[in-house]
C-alpha cells in the first residue's frame, strides 16, 4: 500500500513538474511574445522576465528591435519617359504582435504582402518626377512622400514604419547604353566644334601673321629703295662734284675701269683701232691724233 502511494505520489510530481515546465515561458529584454490558445491570440507579453501560461496555451515570439525590410528592385518609367532601377529598403518594428498575427499571420507573409505596397508606392510616385529630379534635392521630397503614404497602412499591420529610403537608382543596361552612346556623341560633337575654333582662330592669327609680315617686308623694302635712292643720289653727286674738280682725271678713271672689265679669260671686245674707247692707249692726257687704221 505504502509502495503504490510513492508511485502515486511520483507520478503525481512527474505530471506537476510537466505542467509547470509547460506553463512558464521567459520574455527576452529584446522581445515580445504573444499567447495563443487553440490558434487564437489571447494576450502580449511585452515586459521581459518569467512569465507563466496555461499548460495547453501556446506562444509566439516577436523581436522588439527595428528590422530591416528589402523588397525587390523593379524597373520605373519617369516622367521624362526614362526608365530606372529603383532598390528601396525600409526598417520597421512590431509595436502590436496581436494586431500582427491578426492581419500578417507570419513575418514572411507580411514581408511579401508590404514589400509589394512599397514597391507598389514607390513605382506611384517616383513616375511623377524625371531623371534629373531623382538626382537632386528633390529625391528627399519624393522618399518622405511615400513614407506618409506607408506608414497609416503599417499601422494596420501592428508595425511601425521607421524609416523608408530609396537606395540606388540605377539606369537599364539598354538605357545605359545609350544614354552613354549620347553622352560621347556630345562629346565627339563638342570636340569637332573646339577643333573647328581652334582652326579658324590659327587661320586668324596665320593671316594676321602674313599680313603683317607683309606689311613689314612691304615697309623694309621701300624704306631699302629709299636708302639705295639716296645713296645712288649721294654717289651722283660725289661723282658729279670729282667730276667737276678734274675732268680730265675723271675721264681717265673711268677708262681705267672700262679697260679692268677686259682681264678677264675668254673675254673678247671687238672695235675700230681709233675708237675712242683706245684714247688712253696713245696719249695719257688721250688728246693726240689717233693712228690710221693702217698702222697697226
Amino acid at each position: 500500500m505504502k509502495r503504490t502511494s510513492l508511485v502515486i505520489a511520483g507520478i503525481a510530481v512527474i505530471v506537476a513538474g510537466f505542467v509547470l515546465i509547460q506553463s512558464v515561458f521567459t520574455v527576452h529584454q529584446t522581445q515580445q511574445s504573444l499567447v495563443l490558445q487553440f490558434g487564437n491570440p489571447i494576450r502580449v507579453e511585452r515586459d521581459p522576465g518569467l512569465k507563466f501560461k496555461l499548460p495547453w496555451q501556446s506562444v509566439e515570439t516577436y523581436d522588439k528591435r527595428i528590422l530591416d525590410l528589402d523588397p525587390p528592385a523593379q524597373e520605373v518609367l519617369l516622367s521624362d519617359q526614362k526608365r530606372i532601377n529603383v532598390d528601396s529598403f525600409a526598417r520597421y518594428r512590431i509595436t502590436d504582435p496581436l494586431e500582427f498575427k491578426k492581419r500578417a499571420v507570419t513575418d514572411a507573409n507580411f514581408r511579401d504582402v508590404f514589400g509589394g505596397r512599397i514597391n507598389s508606392a514607390v513605382r506611384s510616385e517616383v513616375a511623377k518626377v524625371s531623371l534629373a529630379d531623382m538626382l537632386s534635392q528633390t529625391r528627399a521630397k519624393v522618399m518622405d512622400r511615400i513614407a506618409s503614404l506607408l506608414r497609416p497602412q503599417a499601422v494596420d499591420f501592428g508595425v511601425e514604419l521607421v524609416d523608408l529610403r530609396i537606395g540606388r537608382t540605377d539606369l537599364p543596361d539598354a538605357t545605359s547604353q545609350a544614354v552613354y552612346n549620347r553622352m560621347r556623341s556630345e562629346r565627339v560633337a563638342q570636340a569637332a566644334e573646339l577643333r573647328a575654333m581652334g582652326a579658324e582662330q590659327k587661320a586668324r592669327i596665320q593671316a594676321g601673321a602674313d599680313r603683317e609680315r607683309t606689311v613689314i617686308l612691304a615697309d623694309a623694302n621701300k624704306r631699302s629703295q629709299e636708302l639705295r635712292g639716296e645713296g645712288d643720289g649721294e654717289r651722283t653727286n660725289i661723282l658729279s662734284e670729282a667730276y667737276g674738280r678734274d675732268p680730265e682725271f675723271f675721264d681717265f678713271y673711268r677708262s681705267l675701269e672700262s679697260y679692268s672689265a677686259l682681264k678677264g679669260d675668254g673675254t673678247s671686245l671687238v672695235l675700230s683701232p681709233d675708237s675712242d674707247f683706245f684714247r688712253f692707249f696713245w696719249n695719257e692726257m688721250g688728246q693726240q691724233e689717233r693712228p690710221s687704221s693702217d698702222a697697226r
